[in-house]
């Protein structure tokens, strides 16, 4: 491999020729070999990191333009973009296991930015030199392009009124709010149609309900569905309410929330341009030394996305009870066949789609307790707990929309209820008693079903022998089908 010397504050420092990262990023990537190649910053983040270093060299543009010039503005935002559109990701090798402010990665997006900037301008001022032939004009353009070699540096001119304080806290809420808005919520909302489309191909069949995994009341199938289905609608809205004081943003915070060497304005400016970058809302945080300390947002929306997954966990052991069987089970509905479920049963179908959903609530649970206790922590001025939040919260997010959406493409749009087998098992329930309590009282209607249940006999032939009601006075006011 070939290398290239860098240098940073501490001395040089050999990093590969053909990357764009330097000294710091080098010093990150060697003194931190945990999890190389596995739990390295999530994409989210480095998206996030080009989307407000593009958006601060426009507000530094605005507010200093003797030093964020025209020629600066053009590379950053060209390099910015392409870290924005991934083109650079090779180039963002460092693990979440840092140091807890994300400071290397901050200076690693630096190091990429600044570079490929530097790159991109000594390619427009050769272009130029070309364009300008052997004059004199040519001569000028050729010390143009050695300057433009120079022309941006990673911590003068890409962190230009910034800290990776308040950088990386941005980037967090960033891609939080990105991630909850442009992939799981769409997630949800499909599997919410699927559920409607349930509810309505159902409508009418009768079923026996069941609380505490014992027989209860009849409920009408599409109302079982319509609890699912509701469930996911109140998650979206907490997941929207979660959303709101994360679009506050710490950016203009700086190193300690004072705002040290940002101009005036720069907090609220960087905001619009990044709202503008995204086209989403963000505001600056009113309080810079609470953004720059406190998780709260973080922890508060990581709860609603565990709510979500706790339905999920919910809904999914729901539906493969209902599928069990197929004859030593409930049997209730029945589930798409997806793929062989022993390597020993022949025919052995297993209800896969609701055991991965299962496991990723699970991990979803995991994560949030890492969250919460990573929030408690950090002294003074800043939490350094930073990478390990952002990781698991985008984790969780990324996880749980891709199991929604295996959950609603591979069962859910699937499901079929067996008529028969819900009338069966309705009509063989002892509950069904509770129909009779206006009419003989709840103690008789007690006596009636542990009369049925012992002798193995329905409920109309206890009702009869034990004289409470008349066999036509029971099919008068016998009806499962009304007490939904």
């Amino acid at each position: 491999m070939e290398y290239r010397i860098e240098h940073d504050s501490m001395g040089e420092v050999k990093v590969p020729a053909d990357k764009y990262w330097a000294a710091q990023t080098e010093r990150s990537h060697e003194n931190f070999p945990i999890g190389v190649g596995i739990e390295t910053m999530p994409a989210e983040i480095i998206r996030a990191f080009g989307i407000l270093k593009k958006a601060a060299a426009r507000a530094n543009h605005a507010l200093k333009p003797e030093k964020m010039t025209d020629e600066k503005l053009a590379a950053i935002s060209q390099a910015a973009d392409e870290v924005i559109e991934g083109k650079l990701m090779d180039h963002f090798p460092l693990v979440v296991w840092q140091t807890g402010s994300g400071t290397q990665s901050n200076m690693n997006a630096n190091e990429v930015i600044a570079n490929r900037a530097n790159e991109i301008a000594a390619a427009a001022a050769g272009a130029a030199d070309g364009q300008a032939g052997n004059t004199g004009a040519g001569q000028k353009s050729s010390a143009a392009a050695g300057q433009a070699a120079r022309l941006c540096h990673p911590n003068d001119d890409i962190n230009m009124s910034q800290s990776s304080n308040d950088t990386f806290p941005t980037a967090m809420h960033i891609s939080a709010v990105t991630a909850l808005e442009d992939r799981l919520i769409p997630a949800v909302d499909k599997l919410i149609a699927a559920f409607r489309v349930l509810e309505e191909k159902h409508e009418g069949i009768v079923k026996s309900g069941r609380t505490h995994l014992q027989d209860a009341v009849p409920i009408a199938f599409s109302q079982e569905i319509s609890g699912w289905r509701s469930s996911l609608e109140r998650d979206v809205e907490l997941v929207r309410l979660a959303m709101k004081p994360l679009s506050e943003l710490a950016l203009g915070g700086t190193a300690v929330g004072t705002g040290l060497n940002a101009p005036e304005g720069f907090s609220e400016k960087v905001a619009e341009e990044i709202s503008a970058l995204t086209g989403k809302r963000f505001v600056t945080a009113p309080n810079k030394f609470h953004a720059l300390t406190s998780k709260d947002e973080i922890v508060f929306a990581h709860g609603a996305v565990k709510a979500m997954a706790a339905d999920m966990m919910k809904i999914a052991n729901d539906v493969r009870w209902l599928a069990s069987g197929p004859r030593c089970g409930l049997g209730e509905i029945r589930i798409p066949e997806n793929e062989p479920g022993s390597s020993i049963m022949p025919g052995k179908v297993n209800p896969t789609q609701c055991e991965q959903v299962t496991m990723v609530a699970v991990q979803v649970m995991g994560n949030d307790a890492a969250i919460g206790f990573a929030a408690s922590q950090g002294n003074f001025e800043l939490n350094v707990f930073m990478p390990v939040i952002a990781y698991n919260f985008l984790q969780s997010v990324r996880l749980l929309s891709e199991s929604i959406g295996a959950f609603t493409d591979n069962c859910v749009v699937g499901i079929e209820a067996d008529r028969d087998k819900m009338h069966h098992n309705l009509y063989n329930s002892l509950m069904l008693v509770t129909a009779l309590n206006p009419y003989i009282g709840y103690e008789n209607a007690a006596k009636t079903a542990k009369l049925a249940y012992k002798e193995n006999i329905s409920l109309k032939e206890a009702c009869v022998r034990l004289g409470f009601l008349t066999a036509d006075r029971f099919d008068e006011v016998f009806h499962p089908e009304e007490m939904v």
